[in-house]
């Protein structure tokens, strides 16, 4: 469904991509769309930023790979200096080391360019909705080929796992394993409100705020290993 509720304020878009194309793409996509308004476009990092510091978009759909200022580079400006603003990022790649350094930047969310408009249209809105986009074993999968690159600079503990409890850091490895909420609370007997709860305090304990940052700080931590990851984790053959 693509309308909106009376009165229902419409979620502002800015569209970031150094192709023209690409942009009047994304823009038609979702400009007919009454629960979006695209607000502007802007062809690299740095114009995004200073956009968005003038426009107060809620949504910037921003392609990872852009001259003067990254994708990656312009998350960070914009988690720091328009906090309101939720960054959504694009790669023409599944598997792109950027789009790790975009989630550690402040990214909410990932989704590959030849994503259908019903996806990304559905992003934008999940997006704006506060939750996290990436779907876990796309996020497991970039994550274990990424996070612990050879040359990458080891991470410090995001916090002192003594704050979590036993309980909490049982739900954060299989959510880092790429379970969703419902898989946890299968595999801990538990109801899934239950485990949404841990989540949000997982969350509050570890200084993030999304899905895809927890994950991230769970390999960080050493919580689990990319070897892990890299297979299906329940062992049942499914590794989509």
């Amino acid at each position: 469904m693509t309308g909106t509720r009376p009165n229902t304020p419409r979620i502002r878009v800015l569209i970031a991509d150094d192709q023209p194309l690409v942009r009047r793409g994304l823009s038609l996509i979702l400009s007919p769309d009454p629960s979006f308004e695209v607000v502007g476009e802007a062809e690299d990092g740095a114009q995004a930023v200073a956009l968005a510091r003038r426009l107060r978009p809620d949504v910037v759909v921003m392609d990872i790979r852009m001259p003067v200022l990254d994708g990656v580079g312009a998350t960070g400006e914009l988690a720091a200096t328009v906090p309101g603003c939720r960054v959504l990022a694009l790669s023409t790649f599944d598997m792109d080391e950027y789009v790790v350094g975009a989630l550690r930047a402040g990214a909410c969310g990932f989704l590959p360019k030849d994503s259908s408009p019903e996806d990304l249209s559905a992003a934008i809105r999940t997006v704006h909705a506060g939750e996290a986009v990436v779907a876990p074993r796309l996020l497991t999968r970039l994550i274990s080929t990424y996070v612990r690159a050879p040359h990458g600079a080891s991470q410090p503990l995001p916090t002192d796992l003594g704050e979590l409890t036993p309980r909490e850091v049982e739900v954060w490895r299989l959510m880092a394993t790429g379970l969703d909420n419902a898989e946890i609370a299968h595999d801990l007997h538990i109801s899934v409100s239950t485990v949404k709860n841990y989540i949000t305090s997982i969350f509050g304990k570890l200084d993030v705020r999304d899905r895809a940052q927890a994950v991230i700080a769970a390999y960080e931590s050493g919580l689990v290993t990319a070897r892990a990851a890299t297979g299906n984790p329940r062992g049942d053959g499914n590794t989509a």
